[in-house]
């Protein structure tokens, strides 16, 4: 049928179609497929909003176990308070050791005075430390033990610069002392109750 035309008709008839496509496929590029990316990136933030609210629901429904866990904890806080450093450093820090190293081998005949200082390991830290210097003579393995299971007692309690020597003939352990014992210096830093009356 197109054959049957004259080429100027023909011509025209082509160019009109080419003419058609292109801007068909102006509009598409132009219109819908900037209108496909647009629905997409509504799409997409449809879906991160969906799971925010989500999120936002799920905590909500949560919040009494998170009470019910900051309160425990709280509790559990005040507690470990209780048995803080407090009142008279010094008295404290005695009984608090000698209290636990009722059972064990180890001799701690000489405590310092406290030193209170910052605890310089958070900003805005509600604890005050005091700093207690030790002296005394033990085993190594009693020592090590005695470290170990005071520290994992009282996680309030940190000692640190620790100083070996051989006891020897000391006056701590006597003229017939045991050679395999060591003489100790340490330091004990605790945490003080900030809440103590």
């Amino acid at each position: 049928m197109i054959k049957n035309l004259p080429k100027e008709k023909r011509d025209r008839l082509l160019l009109i179609a080419i003419g058609t496509i292109a801007v068909t496929v102006g509009l598409y590029l132009g219109l819908v497929k900037a209108q496909k990316r647009t629905l997409d990136r509504i799409s997409k933030q449809t879906i991160e909003q969906n799971e925010k609210v989500g999120g936002a629901e799920r905590l909500m429904k949560s919040r009494g176990e998170v009470e019910k866990s900051l309160e425990a904890n709280l509790q559990k806080l005040k507690a470990i308070e209780q048995t803080m450093a407090s009142g008279d450093m010094y008295s404290w820090i005695i009984s608090t050791v000698n209290r636990f190293r009722a059972d064990r081998k180890i001799d701690i005949p000489q405590f310092s005075r406290e030193v209170t200082t910052e605890v310089g390991m958070f900003s805005k830290f509600p604890y005050k430390a005091a700093l207690f210097n030790i002296r005394g003579t033990a085993h190594f393995h009693d020592l090590g033990k005695f470290i170990a299971d005071f520290e994992n007692t009282y996680p309030y309690l940190r000692v640190q610069n620790i100083d070996l020597d051989p006891a020897g003939q000391s006056a701590a352990t006597g003229a017939g002392g045991d050679p395999e014992k060591l003489s100790f210096k340490m330091e004990i830093v605790a945490l003080i109750n900030p809440n103590a009356q």
